[in-house]
């Protein structure tokens, strides 16, 4: 599970899971390392005031940085008004799920900053109730918050990589078309390229010819239901 929302954090490039990071000899010299990735200029025999070198990520591609990036946004969502809203205490970037299964006998957290994941179950070994409530929200939520509370003590929140292309449009959270105000429902949502909201709307069969205006138009229309497409 971690690994898989590891690699949402990561801008959709695949990581592999280790138990051991590096290797060396009784010398210090390296003799097995995990990270594949290649760095070039790393083993110059001296410094003559060149460029740091830098790793290039030569990991493959799994999922598009876009598509990455939305369900980051959306998970951003669990965290600000969702299932995870005990998070917001650690006043940083925090994406993450929540689960819990039937009958309460499981609950599942799994949340990430921009550089760090950690995934966390709480429940019996052999499954039975856990008691009222007991979901991932309260269970295993503040579990998650209390860890990442002392894992990214003195360290600056960072925001979350949003990738070239990306544009970020505030919708109204009810109708889902673009806000036409700063008001309590409306969020920022992610979308590519050609899939925001239109600036405008017609609305077939609400006139005589259509009625065009802006979102707000368009919002009246859905929640008066006058029918029609959008």
């Amino acid at each position: 599970m971690a690994t898989g929302y590891s690699m949402l954090a990561n801008g959709g490039r695949k990581l592999k899971p280790t138990l051991i990071d590096r290797i060396q000899d009784r010398w210090g010299h390296t003799i097995y390392k995990h990270d594949e990735r290649i760095c070039e200029n790393c083993d110059a025999e001296s410094w003559k005031d060149q460029d740091e070198p830098k790793l290039i990520d030569n990991s493959e591609q799994v999922l598009d940085p876009m598509t990455a990036y939305q369900v980051t946004s959306m998970l951003e969502g669990v965290v600000q008004r969702g299932t995870a809203t005990v998070l917001k205490a650690l006043n940083r970037p925090i994406a993450g799920k929540t689960g819990t299964t039937n009958d309460e006998k499981d609950a599942w957290f799994v949340g990430y900053s921009p550089d760090l994941l950690a995934g966390l179950y709480v429940g019996y070994d052999k499954p039975r109730h856990l008691g009222a409530a007991a979901t991932g929200g309260h269970l295993a939520a503040p579990i998650f918050g209390d860890f990442m509370k002392v894992a990214l003590a003195n360290k600056p929140p960072v925001p979350f990589r949003v990738p070239a292309g990306i544009k970020l449009i505030r919708i109204d959270r009810k109708s889902g078309m673009r806000a036409s105000g700063d008001g309590g429902s409306t969020i920022m949502e992610a979308f590519k390229p050609g899939t925001a909201p239109a600036d405008s709307y017609s609305i077939i069969g609400a006139g005589s010819g259509g009625d065009i205006g802006g979102p707000a138009a368009a919002d009246q229309g859905v929640s008066t239901g006058t029918g029609g497409l959008y």
